[in-house]
């Protein structure tokens, strides 16, 4: 029998809806209004329809006749990213697929999609986050043209879902949909790619040895297989109701795969505001999906790059929702998941093993999740506890029966620990994020002298130096959304792996961001208020003892902060266009609110 709503998830929920209530409202008005405003694109003059037509081609006569709803494709397709090289066809198909059910189908436009894997540690990603309100300015630009009735979202990455979805979400009148692309095949263990990284940060290997690796893991079309912030997207659009059911690993090139995409096409095509079962984005985005999103996250263990994601997104749409709400639901929501680097196997494991489904199913069944929430599918929340298969040529869902695997899945009766992965530590050091899922228990509690340093290329000199061969707390500032725009600092993560391998206590505090891939090492990070601008991080002097405790929430010094002045703030670099991003940089939010100009400057 499936529990009531668990307590804590329902007075976060009251708590979310009640400090929303007067931008939500807002919200929500404007979308009535745009609605009622743009519902027919037949009151564009002629000229203006005439452009739009022009370059329909097969399709030209059906959209000219009105015949049925015309739907946008904004795709974030490039040959560059693993994860979206499959979309290069995707909209010839879904032209085919639109037109079995009476629609037509257009591109609306392109988003840039940058990956962080290439721009790790270069300077290219100080562009990275603020790539994310990129993608969203560039998804509305693509559907100001007005003629859709219905909007198509191609993209998985890291900035690219979390961008698309708050650009869509103001055109919220209109219904969209996810449509994923799936991850590549199971390359060489991620132990065995973890050791090689540890022994090319030590010297023991060459970079010969170490690109064969790399290549061994990261080898052909779709998403990377580790857990981070691309597949922790893909978990959160499945919780959010905004997928085909279990669409989310489902690997290219697969007639499963061709099928729920084409599944995608005709439903967004039913959800039309002139057919009988609108569901506009605004309304499937409210603050149960939100919640939901939240406690995929937590749990399944997934990218801490989410802790600034979710609010953004939130945001987007009317919503008010802070660290506060999610380390309280982390309390009450158990570890259900354990998927690299949390965990041995892959999301090509992971889905083998019951996947989304057995996830979303285990929690309603504890009362874990919200089921009562709007989904671009029919059936309501509960259809997402089922997986999608092939009965011959057609497309069936199933139960997924117990986990396949209970080394990666457990149900939430009996999880992994019971508590999410994610906690808020603060103090006088500010407010930050400590990933507990990817760090073992006797390491959530590490108080030593720090390391102060500005970047962390000179992290990894004073490690080859021996610098650091001790108990330390290594602190990189500077690294925050209005200093440098925020890079993640993955590059740390082979050095401070080996520290901590050689018997030291070690830990990372800064207010830079950790990719979704981080490890092993504590780490409190997205420090909030960053140390530019003169954020307590600004004032720590190298030997002052800094604490980190995941048990008790804090992140504090026994330094006098207040007696002392900031360090000399750095100079802005520029080159790579970093200084093209200086107006995202200079008008940046926290953190904890989201880390955007874009959202700052509307008021949002």
């Amino acid at each position: 029998m499936t529990k009531p709503l668990n307590d804590t998830i329902r007075r976060v929920t009251e708590r979310v809806v009640e400090n929303s209530k007067p931008t939500r409202s807002a919200y929500l008005d404007l979308m009535d209004r745009e609605g009622d405003r743009q519902v027919n694109r037949g009151t564009m003059s002629c000229s203006n329809l005439a452009h739009a037509y022009a370059g329909a081609e097969d399709d030209q006569k059906a959209i000219m006749a009105a015949r049925g709803p015309n739907l946008g494709i904004v795709t974030a397709y490039n040959d560059m990213l693993s994860a979206h090289q499959p979309y290069h066809r995707y909209p010839e198909r879904m032209k085919i697929w639109a037109r079995e059910v009476g629609a037509t189908v257009q591109v609306a436009g392109g988003t840039p999609a940058m990956c962080d894997g290439v721009t790790q540690g270069e300077d290219g990603m100080e562009l990275s986050l603020f790539s994310r309100d990129t993608i969203a300015l560039s998804t509305v630009v693509a559907l100001s043209h007005a003629m859709y009735d219905g909007v198509a979202l191609l993209g998985i990455c890291d900035k690219i879902v979390p961008g698309l979805l708050m650009g869509a979400l103001r055109f919220g009148h209109l219904p969209a949909i996810f449509v994923p692309s799936g991850p590549m095949g199971t390359g060489i263990s991620n132990k065995e790619k973890q050791k090689t990284r540890q022994l090319y940060a030590e010297g023991k290997v060459g970079r010969e040895e170490l690109l064969a690796s790399e290549m061994g893991s990261y080898h052909s079309p779709g998403t990377c297989t580790f857990y981070g912030t691309a597949n922790s997207n893909q978990m959160m659009m499945e919780m959010m109701g905004l997928h085909v059911p279990g669409a989310a690993f489902v690997p290219p090139g697969a007639k499963l795969r061709q099928e729920v995409s084409r599944a995608a096409t005709h439903r967004l095509a039913a959800m039309r505001k002139s057919g009988d079962d609108y569901r506009p984005l605004g309304r499937v985005v409210d603050e149960k999906a939100i919640i939901n999103a939240a406690i995929g996250l937590l749990a399944t263990g997934g990218s801490t790059n989410h802790a600034i994601h979710i609010p953004a997104m939130a945001r987007a749409a009317g919503i008010k929702f802070d660290w506060t709400d999610l380390a309280e639901l982390s309390r009450a929501v158990p570890l259900v998941a354990r998927v690299y680097p949390n965990g041995s196997g892959d999301v090509n494991h992971f889905h083998d093993a019951g996947g989304m489904g057995y996830v979303i199913g285990t929690l309603l069944d504890e009362g874990l999740a919200h089921a009562d929430i709007l989904t671009v599918w029919e059936g309501g929340f509960d259809s997402y506890s089922r997986e999608p298969g092939m009965d011959g040529d057609a497309l069936t869902w199933r139960d997924p029966g117990p986990s396949g695997d209970p080394e990666m899945l457990r149900p939430a009766s009996e999880p992994f620990q019971s508590d999410g992965g994610m906690r808020l530590v603060e103090g006088n050091l500010g407010r930050a994020c400590f990933k507990s899922s990817a760090v073992e228990r006797e390491r959530w509690t590490i108080e030593a002298p720090c390391r102060v340093f500005q970047d962390q290329r000179s992290v990894n000199e004073a490690f080859k130096k021996g610098e650091l061969d001790r108990d330390v707390v290594v602190v990189v500032r500077y690294q925050g959304p209005r200093a440098n725009g925020m890079p993640e600092l993955h590059k740390l993560t082979p050095a401070l792996g080996v520290l901590q391998d050689r018997g030291y206590r070690v830990a990372l505090v800064t207010d830079g961001r950790m990719s979704g891939a981080s490890g092993k090492v504590p780490s409190a990070i997205h420090c909030t208020p960053e140390a530019l601008g003169g954020g307590p991080l600004s004032k720590l002097r190298d030997g002052d003892i800094v604490r980190v405790c995941a048990e008790t929430g804090t992140l504090s010094t026994t330094a006098d902060l207040d007696a002392r002045s900031p360090a000399t703030e750095p100079e802005a670099d520029s080159g790579m266009g970093r200084e093209l991003f200086a107006m995202f940089r200079r008008n940046a939010d926290g953190a904890e609110q989201g880390a955007s100009s874009m959202l700052a400057m509307a008021g949002l």
